[in-house]
């Protein structure tokens, strides 16, 4: 690849780089004032749609055309801004909030411009303790040095920048459930439409960005759309921060143009496969992506390329290795726990299928599976929400991708596991079975299990309450 300069994470080793002082030395804030004082709003949207920026938070949504979708005769807007960050294995955001946090107030300035917000949120995840501390210490000095507040730059433009931070859930990722949360209530999404351009946080049109998406505005701005397109490739244009784990001899946030390779980011930025082993897979991007087999590891990290090989997109591109000596049931148990845990528990085939697809996993990991079970697996990926209008957000759709990923690709090893791992007594009950076939279950020949697995008809009823 040619020489790359960083336009992201060029400050990043700059000592103090979180601080006002230096970022204003190294030209912060420079876009913004050209964006207030010499652009109007609609000038800011067009140049971002003509950058065609797309959404870095997992999506791949174009931000300029999303900004258009606001109302045109709307009387307050507001800007949610994603910081949620919980797809398993991401970690770019937390490096733009502790490094350089006001690179991102800069794009969120320019971006509450562009879509007249006067009232921007952060939603931080609550595990990012310092990220967030960070950023308020930055919201402090912006404010104080007037690019924030009251008539920003003397243009009677006003904004006010908020943390919020979530409390640790997965759900709170997709935007309806941030803005629930952001609320006070209980995260999970909303039935759309409306949609949350036209009914958002508090029932007020809102922008929901993600941090990083808003990091690459100020430099768009600064030096034009054509500029911004000639980084990446077609359709997938500009930089892109990639994070690399796993089973690699370094775990690292670097930074590219969309379109690097995945073999490329594990051999020359990651070191190569830890303890001199090889790849088995390869996660391109947060786990709900799916997987990438060893052959297919040349495959471009881009919002289009990844669906060639059955992938569900770049997502967070978030890259986690799987060495050669790691089963694959290993990834399916971890990766069916985090979604039945994950699930807010409110669509019935996202509830009950990955509580169910992880019983099935974990059975078949504990030696209790049957061959059987990877077609009653496959049949619950392809009924957990893939089917458009059954559940309100996709998290059942990441949930399932990932199983039919996997058993596409290493369908053989899972049925070698499960040959010759079998533990007597671990297997399924005959109930299962029958559920599992299909067949007629009899109550009335369950109704002595039930009644033997039920309470004691005494802990049904308070203390000093008669009973009925």
């Amino acid at each position: 690849m040619a020489k790359f300069d960083p336009v992201l994470s060029r400050n990043w080793n700059v000592p103090d780089a979180h601080t006002l002082k230096v970022y204003e030395s190294r030209g912060g804030y420079q876009a913004a004032r050209k964006a207030l004082t010499t652009m109007d709003p609609d000038a800011v949207v067009n140049l971002v749609k003509d950058s065609e920026l797309r959404g870095r938070g997992g999506a791949g949504f174009p931000c300029g055309l999303k900004w258009t979708f606001l109302p045109k005769d709307r009387k307050e807007t507001l800007m949610c801004v994603n910081g949620d960050e919980s797809e398993p294995a991401t970690f770019n955001n937390r490096y733009l909030l502790e490094l350089d946090p006001h690179m991102f107030l800069e794009g969120i300035l320019i971006s509450c411009f562009a879509t007249r917000a006067s009232t921007a949120y952060a939603y931080l995840r609550f595990e990012y303790i310092k990220g967030a501390k960070i950023l308020e210490e930055a919201i402090a000095e912006a404010r104080a040095a007037g690019h924030l507040g009251k008539n920003i730059y003397g243009t009677g433009f006003n904004l006010d920048v908020w943390v919020h931070r979530g409390a640790g859930a997965y759900i709170c990722g997709e935007e309806t459930g941030l803005i629930e949360s952001l609320e006070g209530k209980r995260g999970w999404p909303r039935i759309k439409p409306p949609f949350p351009a036209i009914e958002g946080a508090f029932r007020k049109p809102t922008v929901v960005n993600n941090v990083e998406t808003l990091c690459c505005v100020p430099h768009i701005v600064e030096r034009g759309a054509a500029w911004f397109k000639s980084i990446g490739t077609p359709k997938s244009y500009g930089p892109k921060l990639y994070t690399v784990s796993g089973h690699v001899e370094k775990q690292v946030c670097v930074e590219l143009p969309l379109g690097v390779t995945c073999r490329e980011l594990i051999d020359e930025h990651a070191g190569g496969v830890w303890k001199g082993r090889k790849a088995k897979a390869a996660v391109p991007g947060g786990i709900s992506m799916g997987l990438l087999s060893a052959d297919e590891l040349d495959t471009p990290l881009d919002f289009e390329s990844l669906r060639k090989p059955g992938c569900l997109g770049l997502g967070t591109a978030a890259v986690t290795v799987i060495d050669d000596h790691t089963p694959i049931i290993d990834y399916l148990v971890n990766t069916a726990r985090f979604f039945a845990h994950e699930s807010c528990g409110q669509c019935t085939p996202c509830r009950e299928g990955t509580g169910w697809m992880n019983k099935t996993i974990h059975r078949i990991k504990n030696g209790g599976g049957r061959v059987e079970d990877l077609d009653v697996m496959l049949h619950l990926a392809n009924n957990l929400g893939i089917i458009p209008g059954t559940t309100i957000c996709g998290l059942a759709d990441g949930a399932a991708w990932p199983i039919k990923n996997a058993l596409a690709k290493f369908r053989p090893e899972l049925e070698e596991y499960i040959r010759t791992h079998q533990t007597p007594g671990a297997g399924p009950t005959p109930l299962q079975l029958d559920i599992a076939a299909g067949r007629r279950v009899d109550l009335v020949q369950l109704a002595p299990a039930i009644a033997a697995a039920a309470p004691p008809a005494a802990a049904l009823h308070s203390p000093g309450r008669p009973s009925a």
